[in-house]
């Protein structure tokens, strides 16, 4: 799997045009079960472009990225960072909602390496119209994605690195942190989420 920006973006001459085009996107078979595609959004002109891995539940049902709980604690740790939400563009790299259906419930289940590969062209697109200095992956299916190879974000996290002339950051997925059960442990995961974006801040130059 060759690095996120060697791989051909599909012609388009807005944000709103590719949208339209990956909203028919059948390139592998999660456009089956999920509700829609859930296609990235903010300025199309942001420094900064966040990544993770892919619609929750939430999302799926109302069309747009990190909404549900997850979305609500990068929404708080962004604050923390003192980075405005309006002003980066936010995305995933799987655009449809993988899950395992149990009773009335939904389970989210983690994107496979096809459908991983199959979305790529629209992530590739999304960078290379926005052009953001900086991409921060939010997790190892995002990171995964970007550098095109299997991530360990335990050795990638905390320090900036570079792919073809953009500077990017690795970082946990914030429903990781959701995750986490003890109140101590949960406290300190979110500072360092939030050194993280800290790092990312330093890293555009903003």
């Amino acid at each position: 799997m060759p690095g996120l920006f060697d791989v051909p973006s599909r012609p388009a001459s807005s944000i709103d045009e590719l949208r339209s085009q990956a909203a028919g996107c059948t390139a592998c078979d999660l456009y089956r079960n999920a509700t829609q595609v859930v296609f990235g959004e903010g300025p199309a002109s942001a420094r900064m472009l966040l990544v993770g891995e892919q619609p929750g539940d939430r999302e799926d049902l109302i069309g747009r990225p990190f909404v549900g709980p997850a979305g609500r604690l990068l929404d708080e740790a962004l604050e923390q960072a003192g980075i405005d939400r309006t002003t980066v563009y936010v995305t995933n790299a799987v655009k449809h909602f993988r899950f395992e259906p149990r009773g009335k419930r939904r389970i989210h289940q983690k994107p496979n390496t096809t459908q991983v590969v199959a979305c790529r062209q629209w992530l590739a697109a999304e960078l290379t119209l926005v052009e953001p200095g900086t991409v921060v992956c939010l997790g190892v299916t995002a990171a995964t994605a970007v550098f095109g190879r299997a991530v360990t974000i335990s050795r990638a996290r905390g320090r900036e690195h570079e792919i073809d002339g953009r500077r990017v950051i690795v970082t946990v997925h914030p429903s990781a942190l959701l995750r986490e059960q003890d109140e101590r442990a949960k406290n300190e995961a979110m500072d360092a989420f939030v050194a993280d974006l800290r790092l990312a801040v330093t890293a555009s130059g903003a």
